[in-house]
């Protein structure tokens, strides 16, 4: 049965996005195989995510979309993981943070979903691939899937650029929500008032910038995020050389000047960021060179940040790279999160495709 298509918006519904930290039903994921984004036929990548999977079954039920041509393997890799759901989903990439829905949820605890508008990141105005037709159908089959209503959105969003703390606020980025390049028919005003009919919040904060040559236009979830009412982790380096530097002072000397939906001033605690890291020769040599609009070089700086991890039910997951500062970053989150058992996974193969653990995954909320 097709879910049903609503007419209205989540906030006249009374409808609004949960906190990240709020209780799972459980967390979607899409299998990677993209030969042009992931090195050596994303044999190396498909390791890294069938690790990020079982992370998170630890903690609470995953469900990976995998397209036809990739079943068996997917099914194969995750034998033996009860947790793990195989569902059959064609993609074109495996971001479900931003292909899939953002869910929302009433007082009730009913939940429906957002499907946004996806255009890879800029459509054919620095969009990172084309096609991307097998993507924008990815929430609503989502959806379908989970036979719960859904919004189809008017406008062009992902949901890596958006972070929300269920309380009102929701954090994002100028460099990516004013980029021409998603909705040049909105202004920020529109695009506030637009957030606040689908995501139910009062109050939009705007850093920005986000981590240097984020090739997603600076998304949110890799600079930012709340970790409780209040409460910011930002990326941040002490090197005033990097030219980060610039990009966390400003998000911290504009943090430090706001208040939430609720009127509190926020705690912005410092989170270092690895490296800065690069691709290396070998790496770029293992991508298939057929769409050059990101080409992927030998050198290109990664945007690499610890940010970029994921609340479940009980624990938090967070990418490693191999790095002295991933022990720095795990004993700082743990600290900040006691109620969560820290997990780090390998995240340089993810990384290598442009993002990280958020990126690749989409909590549904209980």
């Amino acid at each position: 049965m097709a879910s049903p298509t609503l007419t209205s918006t989540p906030l006249a519904d009374g409808f609004s996005m949960p906190a990240e930290w709020q209780p799972h039903r459980q967390t979607w994921m899409i299998w990677p195989e993209r030969p042009d984004n992931w090195r050596l036929g994303g044999k190396p990548a498909q390791h890294a995510f069938a690790a990020v999977a079982r992370a998170i079954a630890q903690f609470e039920p995953v469900t990976l979309g995998v397209s036809a041509a990739q079943y068996d393997n997917a099914a194969a890799q995750l034998a033996g993981e009860p947790d793990i759901r195989l569902v059959e989903l064609s993609n074109n990439d495996a971001w479900m943070r931003d292909t899939g829905p953002t869910f929302v949820r009433n007082a009730q605890g009913e939940i429906r979903g957002v499907d946004w508008i996806f255009n890879a990141w800029g459509g054919l105005q620095g969009g990172l691939y084309f096609p991307w037709d097998k993507d924008d159908q990815v929430a609503r089959k989502v959806l379908q899937i989970e036979n719960l209503p859904r919004y189809r959105s008017s406008f062009v969003l992902e949901g890596g650029a958006i972070h929300v703390d269920g309380e009102g606020t929701l954090l994002t980025t100028e460099a990516c929500l004013l980029n021409p390049n998603r909705n040049p028919h909105m202004d920020r005003e529109a695009i506030e008032m637009a957030m606040r009919e689908y995501l139910g919040i009062e109050k939009v904060l705007w850093l920005p910038r986000g981590i240097v040559d984020d090739e997603t236009d600076e998304h949110i979830d890799n600079m930012a995020c709340f970790i409780g009412p209040a409460e910011v982790l930002l990326a941040w380096t002490d090197d005033t050389q990097d030219p980060q530097y610039a990009h966390s002072q400003a998000a911290l000397e504009y943090l430090s000047q706001q208040t939430d939906a609720k009127g509190r001033s926020l705690t912005i605690h410092k989170l270092p960021v690895p490296g800065p890291l690069y691709m290396t020769a070998e790496e770029a040599a293992g991508v298939d060179p057929i769409d050059a609009t990101q080409p992927r070089q030998a050198g290109n700086r990664l945007a690499a940040s610890y940010i970029n991890f994921l609340f479940c039910n009980g624990g938090i997951v967070m990418p490693a790279f191999d790095d002295p500062m991933d022990e720095v970053a795990r004993k700082l989150v743990a600290e900040l999160c006691p109620q969560h058992r820290v997990i780090q996974v390998p995240g340089r193969e993810i990384l290598l495709g442009g993002g990280n653990i958020h990126c690749i995954t989409q909590q549904q909320p209980a």
